[in-house]
């Protein structure tokens, strides 16, 4: 099981970077990490420590939860939080009003 963890996480890994149009060596640089560590990640050969998990995550702007699962939920709601996380308080306070206001109809 765990193996299978490791390995399918790899591929997660590989693509979204390639998705990014990144190499592993950006990718490296990104998460603050080694070439060598990005690519036996993407090849599932050996697993990574949490924290370099929550590095990768970061530089891909997607979800620990979505690295380790592949719920597709967990990356929407990554990707969400980062962007928003980037906007100014006050820009993020008028995308709430506007999803307040998106919910209601529903």
């Amino acid at each position: 099981m765990m193996n299978q963890t490791v390995s399918e996480m790899g591929k997660r890994i590989a693509l979204l970077r390639k998705n990014k149009n990144l190499t592993q060596e950006e990718l490296a640089d990104r998460a603050g990490l080694s070439l060598q560590t990005i690519s036996t990640a993407e090849r599932g050969t050996k697993g990574l420590r949490p924290e370099n998990i929550v590095k990768i995550s970061e530089a891909l702007e997607t979800s620990t939860d979505y690295l380790l699962t592949g719920d597709p939920a967990s990356k929407s709601s990554a990707l969400l939080d980062c962007r928003l996380s980037s906007l100014l308080p006050n820009k993020q306070d008028q995308i709430l009003r506007i999803l307040d206001i998106l919910l209601e109809d529903t």
